[in-house]
């Protein structure tokens, strides 16, 4: 019989899953402290493996998905339930840390370590689960396993995708050997936990230990060209150019006033700008860029594209321009499952941590998880706010106290037996 004074005590080992999160780093690991291991390349092959051998020496039953989607299940007592399950991902982007997504994966791993442990057994199974291809850096969508799973990106869609060499997902996860058979969806799930690095610098500023995530946010993405006319930068006079540099600069300026328009939760950013022709006394006469707006309500974000529309009709008015706005990718804001949220938010107060709710700007595997589970999300602290980089860093004790959240959470579902 499990007891109630074991489970108020039971904490997870930081130390070991400190020691594990360095050992899978050194898969693809930088010179500068990082990680880089690609979706299905040789490194990400290596790292699967480790996962996968691990888990075995846990006692762990693997399965493996069409997409590659690999499951580490620990059997509950009551084999009709579904799985509470947990994970994220190990692929990196090409200059990452060691704790985006890696956390996730072995923090349930430590989870299941610590039960194992103190033999405590749950009624229903526990899981971990590594998805495939999340950070989307060699094939594009971005989440592609979880959205396969979750049946918004069809399999077909998936297997076509290639990288810039021309390879296909599918070729490359036979390759690799993780080509499994189980039709994605059809793996049962009770609910879904996620614990992740915030990647932001809002827990460290605050001095919050815990994130609890209510929601992340919706992100609309644009393709925007303007187009101008090329000329002579000397002899052509002032007000009689169509520089369709100066027209976009308008546009981007007007994306962040927009996000301005709507704090705090607002986000309006332009990352990627291609001038042509790109000589030093030529008017520009095309400019393509990208829009990225977000924010967790749906209303709003709305509201915000709708503006971002009005303004380009009438900067093309004004200036006789044309403008070609294109929408190239659409994330509704996502609203975690109440219940979760609130046993996170229980099991940190519970636990002694400070806590504070942390929507999320950052899109991960969760999203698509909430689509057909009850979901929730817990953030630790990561240094500077810096993620997507070889200075990505967190703190033992942070990293402790997510797991230790994740833990209590997770048992909150799978029910410890005769407790």
């Amino acid at each position: 019989m499990t007891s109630a004074s074991l489970l108020r005590d039971l904490r997870v080992r930081g130390d070991r899953l400190c020691q594990s999160l360095l050992e899978l780093a050194q898969i693809g690991g930088t010179l500068k402290g990082g990680v880089c291991r690609l979706a299905l390349t040789d490194l990400d092959k290596q790292g699967r493996l480790w996962v996968v051998e691990k888990a075995r020496r846990l006692g762990l039953e693997i399965t493996i998905d069409q997409i590659g989607n690999t499951f580490m299940r620990r059997l509950g007592k009551n084999l009709q339930l579904a799985p509470i399950m947990t994970g994220s991902h190990i692929d990196t982007q090409p200059t990452g840390g060691k704790y985006d997504g890696n956390y996730g994966v072995l923090a349930g791993l430590e989870v299941i370590e610590t039960l194992n442990e103190h033999g405590i057994q749950t009624q229903a199974p526990i899981e971990v689960v590594f998805w495939t291809n999340e950070e989307g850096s060699r094939f594009t969508p971005v989440m592609m396993g979880s959205g396969v799973f979750a049946g918004e990106v069809s399999l077909d869609h998936a297997y076509g995708a290639s990288d810039i060499e021309g390879k296909k997902v599918k070729d490359e996860l036979q390759r690799i050997g993780f080509l499994g058979e189980q039709i994605p969806g059809e793996h049962p799930c009770g609910a879904y936990f996620e614990v992740h690095i915030e990647q932001g610098p809002v827990l460290e500023n605050k001095e919050k230990v815990i994130g609890v995530v209510p929601a992340v946010m919706g992100l609309r993405w644009f393709d925007c060209i303007v187009h101008g006319f090329e000329a002579h930068a000397g002899p052509t006079p002032m007000d009689i150019r169509v520089d369709a540099l100066q027209n976009a600069i308008s546009i981007m300026q007007k994306v962040v006033g927009i996000a301005n328009e709507f704090k705090p939760h607002g986000r309006g950013t332009v990352g990627m700008v291609q001038v042509f022709p790109n000589s030093r006394n030529v008017i520009p006469g095309q400019v393509q860029f990208s829009i990225d707006i977000r924010h967790p309500d749906s209303a709003i974000l709305e509201k915000m594209t709708s503006l971002l529309r009005k303004y380009i009709l009438q900067i093309s008015s004004e200036k006789s321009i044309v403008i070609d706005l294109k929408e190239v990718s659409y994330f509704p804001p996502c609203n975690f499952d109440s219940d979760c949220v609130d046993t996170i938010r229980r099991a940190a107060i519970e636990l002694g941590y400070s806590q504070m709710d942390v929507v999320s700007g950052a899109g991960h595997d969760a999203i698509y998880m909430n689509r057909l589970a009850p979901t929730g999300m817990i953030f630790i602290p990561c240094k500077d706010g810096v993620s997507h980089n070889e200075i990505e860093d967190a703190k033992a004790e942070h990293i402790e106290a997510g797991a230790n959240v994740l833990l209590h959470s997770m048992l909150a579902f799978a029910k410890p037996v005769n407790h």
